[in-house]
């Protein structure tokens, strides 16, 4: 069974025991978190529309890859360089309600 839920503004396609990288959400390692937008689940032969529940484990908080914002204009001397690192939480999805 697999379950499409919007997390931190983000649409995923889940399953059970599934490890997935989000957005930072609010709440120490270890801590439950339930997701209450879920915008459809189904599975082989069968589909349905919201009215459901995931349910996670928050496993990790951690910074994504860094990403290298490099900005030039040709011929003016213009030149800028610029990083980002996301803040992220990953999350082990315990099941679909």
């Amino acid at each position: 069974m697999f379950a499409i839920v919007n997390i931190a503004g983000q649409q995923f396609k889940v399953r059970k025991d599934d490890q997935i990288f989000v957005h930072r959400l609010e709440g120490n390692v270890g801590d439950k978190v339930a997701f209450s937008q879920v915008l459809m689940t189904g599975d082989e032969n069968s589909m349905s529309l919201g009215g459901k529940s995931v349910d996670a484990e928050i496993v990790d908080h951690l910074k994504g890859d860094k990403v290298i914002v490099f900005k030039k204009r040709r011929r003016k001397g213009y030149q800028k360089s610029n990083g980002h690192r996301q803040y992220l939480t990953k999350i082990k999805i315990n099941g679909i309600a």
